[in-house]
Order: structure tokens, then C-alpha cells, then sequence
């Protein structure tokens, strides 16, 4: 008994350890997971029809309809400035629900199994998951800004600021990756895996001051749209794009939204990824 463990300890490959080296693997799972996006082109396409529907629909729809508190008349153009950021975010957190779905495709046909098998750093297969998740995200709010643009969309300030507020949207959507590695880790098929990484971002989405001004809402649901992490990105997004932010809360997280949305993403990337990381050990077992 004891000869037989000895040996499989011994046959079983060990990963190589050291920083570089966890980055290397990580790198070799994220262009495989790259690879594999562009040899389906069409979960790319869905992924760039939603964000684009939702910035026609909300810019056309309720453009007129839904008054900036702060702002003078109802032209509609107001309303798309102040509605993109609270779109860019949206999109950047939905594609939680595709990472989720994604690792649990990969568990569900053994995939997983093939890497543990492979002298390689354990967190190396989200980690790699998570940066091509990041990819096509940044495509996707690439070609979301653009027609943002069409539609009327405009940023008053510097190119620095711009690429501050895009820099905290893909933090934001990195960290949420996580969340649905998490997920994808805990259910046992994809379809699973797509509504659980769903049923959750609708309220953070809405209860937020994503899509309408937060002064109207009754006040335990503004306390907590002022606290969530969504709305702190999204207030930091229409400062640094120099958008209409409408009324500004006293609370903490929207008095200095780019340091509330930074260590929000901050925390939620070491929380999840440590406890990812974790359940795939533990699997693995």
C-alpha cells in the first residue's frame, strides 16, 4: 500500500514552480482559449449584438422620456451621454456569465481533467480563461464605443481620462470574471452555468445609477445603489468621459467613484480568484 502511493506520488507531474512560470501557463491557456473564440465566430458575434441592441434600444426608446436631474430640457443627446457609461459597464460585468459558461463546458467535457494532468500551475487554467474573457471584452467595448459614437455619444475630456475610465470598465469586467469562474467551478453544466452567472447581475445592473438617476428611488434601495460596485464605476466612467452624472449622492463610493470602483474590482479579484483557485484544488483532490 504504502509502495503503490509512493509511486503514483512519484509518476504524478508536478508543475514547475515559480512566478514565470504560473505566467507562462497562463498565457499558453489564455491563446488556446483565443484560438478557440476565432474558430467560432458566432459566440463573438452574439456577444456584440446584445451591448449594441441595449445602446439603440435605451438611446432611442427612452432618450426622451427619462429627464438628467441637473440638465435643462429633454434633448435626447443628454440622455445618450449619461446612459453609455452605464452600458459600457453592463456589458463588461454580462460577460461574467460567458466565463461561467465557458469553464463549465471545459469541466463538463473533461477538458479540466487533461490539464490537472499536466505538470502546469494550478490557477494557470482560470487565470488563462479570465485574460481571453478580458480580450474579447476589450473587443467588444471597442465596437460598442463606435456605435456609441453614431448614436451621439461624446467625451468632453482628455485622452487620458478616457483611458482611465476604460482602464477601470475591463478591471471591473476582469474582476467579475472571476465571479463566474466561481460559478462555472460549482454547477455541473453550462446552461447552469449561464443562468446562474445572470440570475445575480440583473439587480446589480438595475439597482444602480446605471440606466436612471438614483434620487428617485426609495431610500434603502439608493443606499445600496450607492454602495454597489457597478454604480461607482459607472459614476467615475461619466466623470473621466466628462458625461452628465445627474445628482450626485453624498455617499463615500459616489463623493470619489474612481477610487471606490478601483478597490471594489481590487478586492473582488483577490477574494474570488483566491476562492476559484481553491475549489479547483479541491476538485482536483
Amino acid at each position: 500500500m504504502t509502495t503503490a502511493t509512493a509511486t503514483d506520488q512519484t509518476l504524478a507531474p508536478r508543475p514547475a514552480g515559480g512566478p514565470l512560470q504560473a505566467a507562462h501557463d497562463s498565457l499558453v491557456v489564455a491563446k488556446r482559449n483565443l484560438i478557440r473564440m476565432l474558430r467560432i465566430p458566432e459566440v463573438v458575434i452574439f456577444g456584440l449584438i446584445q451591448p449594441i441592441m441595449f445602446v439603440v434600444l435605451f438611446s432611442y426608446v427612452f432618450g426622451g422620456a427619462i429627464p438628467v436631474p441637473g440638465q435643462h430640457g429633454s434633448d435626447p443627446s443628454v440622455y445618450r451621454n449619461y446612459l453609455m457609461a452605464g452600458i459600457f459597464a453592463q456589458t463588461v460585468t454580462f460577460a461574467t456569465a460567458g466565463a461561467g459558461a465557458g469553464i463549465a463546458d471545459d469541466m463538463h467535457k473533461g477538458l479540466i481533467d487533461r490539464f490537472r494532468s499536466l505538470p502546469m500551475a494550478r490557477g494557470a487554467v482560470l487565470t488563462g480563461r479570465t485574460i481571453a474573457d478580458l480580450v474579447q471584452t476589450a473587443l467588444t467595448v471597442v465596437v460598442l464605443s463606435i456605435v456609441a459614437v453614431i448614436v451621439g455619444w461624446r467625451v468632453h475630456n482628455g485622452v487620458f481620462d478616457t483611458l482611465a475610465a476604460f482602464g477601470l470598465l475591463l478591471l471591473l469586467g476582469y474582476a467579475f470574471s472571476w465571479i463566474g469562474a466561481l460559478i462555472g467551478l460549482s454547477v455541473r453544466t453550462p446552461e447552469a452555468a449561464t443562468s446562474g452567472g445572470l440570475i445575480w447581475l440583473f439587480p446589480l445592473t438595475f439597482i444602480s445609477n446605471a440606466f436612471v438617476p438614483t434620487s428617485n428611488m426609495p431610500s434603502f434601495l439608493r443606499t445600496i445603489a450607492d454602495w454597489n460596485p457597478f454604480s461607482a464605476t459607472v459614476q467615475a466612467c461619466r466623470q473621466l468621459f466628462g458625461n452628465p452624472t445627474g445628482i450626485v449622492s453624498h455617499a463615500w463610493p459616489m463623493q470619489h467613484p474612481a477610487w471606490a470602483s478601483l478597490i471594489w474590482s481590487v478586492v473582488i479579484v483577490l477574494v474570488f480568484r483566491t476562492w476559484s483557485v481553491h475549489k479547483y484544488r479541491t476538485a482536483a483532490a
